[in-house]
């Protein structure tokens, strides 16, 4: 059973950094050459609808919001199936909980594991 945790968050004041980590177990973190999955971040303010931020696939290529371009980083670590999200020159709008996303992108066969598996989110507060 494929499962994803995400960590890292935490409180820091404006200009600050934090890395947020994401562990994908139980199956190849990309898939195979039938079933193709992305890694990705969202972010979800309160009162506000869960947001894009990052995504970054078997490649390395990586894809981000504009509100962070510039700031953030994502990464990887194929030999621990684990991602990493590097915040920097953060600020009060970036307070958020924090999701990891193992997404289903391409099909070109029979795939068992579910289409999009979530994290249970980290939460980052950024001060002013």
């Amino acid at each position: 059973q494929v499962q994803v945790v995400d960590s890292g968050g935490g409180s820091v004041q404006a200009g600050g950094s934090l890395r947020l980590s994401c562990v994908v177990s139980g199956g190849a973190a990309f898939g195979n050459l039938f079933c193709i999955y992305t890694i990705q971040w969202y972010r979800q303010a309160p009162g506000k609808e869960r947001e894009f931020v990052s995504s970054i696939d078997r490649s390395g290529i990586t894809v981000y919001a504009d509100s962070v371009k510039g700031r953030f980083t994502a990464s990887q670590d194929n030999t621990k199936n684990s991602f990493y999200l590097q915040m920097n020159a953060l600020n009060p709008e970036d307070t958020a909980m924090y999701y990891c996303r193992r997404e289903r992108t391409r099909v070109r066969g029979p795939c068992t594991a579910p289409s999009s598996v979530w994290g249970q989110g980290t939460q980052v507060t950024v001060s002013s």
